[in-house]
């Protein structure tokens, strides 16, 4: 199985701000968010650790290692996207012209950032190399990352369209299941939460 967790809360998550490249570690909840979904992963057969670099992914992902007994791995295609000059902005000041490109466009990328297209792009290839892993080998593969790799990891789970991505919903310490069905990869759990935020 694949198993793909959202990290826990960050500060800037919780005042509702968009949070890509910026780097805050996890706040007191994401740390209770990190252990919870660590605890729950703790008696499966976790063999594999994979992460974004970015430190709250890193520090949610070192506490589900430390449960499994498996070693962190850092991936860069699980890195959050780039909001470019709009990331650490609250989301109620995000220009509605922006919010509409972002949702009409996946191509659309923000003045120094990156589109969504982008990010479907190198999570496809991460998904479909970890994808190939599980089925040749026993044991489970979890991936720790942000809202949108995980995003387009569903869509590409699905079959679908980026466009899917607007009308989900992933919460903080979130856990997202992923298996290897005879026609290619299939959604078994999506968003299980342990704690919220």
């Amino acid at each position: 199985m694949l198993i793909i967790v959202r990290h826990g809360r960050t500060e800037l998550n919780a005042t509702r701000r968009l949070l890509g490249r910026l780097n805050p570690p996890l706040d007191p909840l994401g740390e209770a968010q990190a252990a919870a979904v660590a605890d729950r992963l703790r008696s499966g057969s976790v063999r594999r650790v994979v992460s974004s670099p970015l430190l709250r992914a890193r520090q949610t992902a070192e506490a589900i290692a430390a449960a499994t007994q498996s070693a962190t791995e850092i991936d860069d295609r699980w890195i959050e996207v780039d909001y470019g000059v709009f990331d650490g902005m609250p989301l109620a000041e995000v220009p509605a012209e922006v919010w509409a490109s972002w949702r009409n466009d996946s191509g659309f990328a923000p003045p120094e950032g990156e589109s969504l297209a982008a990010v479907r792009t190198r999570v496809t290839d991460a998904c479909e190399e970890l994808l190939t892993d599980v089925t040749e080998h026993d044991g489970d593969v979890v991936v720790v990352t942000h809202v949108s790799p995980i995003k387009a990891a569903v869509c590409w789970t699905l079959g679908v369209d980026d466009g899917v991505s607007w009308r989900t919903f992933v919460s903080p310490g979130s856990i997202t299941r992923v298996g290897a069905g005879p026609g290619g990869p299939v959604l078994h759990t999506f968003n299980e939460s342990s704690l919220s935020a």
